[in-house]
């Protein structure tokens, strides 16, 4: 497993650096994974996603702290596709979790072009993204997170368990409530994970 775990973080990216290349793939008209003229406009959509999550996105400042004293480096690979909506709402917020702490490294992985690391972390079986990889540097994972947030899953659980089926209704709906919510049911995941990772190391072996 670790062997797969480095060679995909040779390949993977800094969040500047995706952000660059979905705006390379707008121009082209184009998008990561398989090509669609429905990824396509979704790839132009989610870009003005991630600059508006990019100016709104607040930690709290208790939260802030938690980053701020994680002593141990840690990689944070996210597996994603430019087309992908809730990575979209999700990676800024992770990119400004990950800016409180010199000594978290945010990278990013395209899903479809390392199908043998993504199967390592699949979701009921399925790949769903975005997906979030917690790791030492020594690469052990640590933990994982994704593809959204419990409230973001409950209110997808929800419609599906009263409508039958995932349609574009609630996947309006969806996004409706990434951008009221600015990230923070991720914001609080996301630390008490560290909370939790930090207690676990701290605790004395039996």
């Amino acid at each position: 497993m670790q062997s797969i775990i480095k060679n995909s973080l040779d390949k993977s990216m800094s969040y500047p650096a995706y952000k660059s290349m979905v705006e390379q793939l707008i121009l082209k008209d184009s998008n990561t994974g398989e090509w669609s003229v429905e990824r396509m406009n979704f790839t132009k959509l989610n870009f003005s996603r991630m600059k508006r999550m990019d100016a709104k996105v607040e930690i709290p400042e208790n939260t802030a702290e938690v980053f701020q004293q994680i002593d141990q480096k840690q990689y944070w690979i996210v597996l994603l596709e430019s087309w992908c909506g809730d990575g979209a709402q999700t990676i800024p917020v992770l990119n400004k979790l990950a800016e409180l702490s010199p000594k978290i490294e945010l990278r990013i992985l395209l899903r479809d072009e390392n199908p043998e690391f993504m199967d390592l972390f699949l979701t009921n079986g399925s790949r769903s993204i975005p997906k979030l990889i917690l790791t030492y540097e020594n690469l052990n994972i640590l933990t994982t997170w994704g593809p959204r947030s419990k409230a973001a899953t409950k209110i997808m659980e929800d419609y599906k368990k009263e409508h039958g089926r995932i349609d574009d209704q609630i996947k309006k709906e969806i996004q409706i409530w990434y951008n009221r919510d600015k990230g923070q049911e991720i914001i609080s995941e996301i630390s008490n994970m560290e909370i939790q990772l930090n207690e676990h190391r701290l605790k004395p072996a039996s």
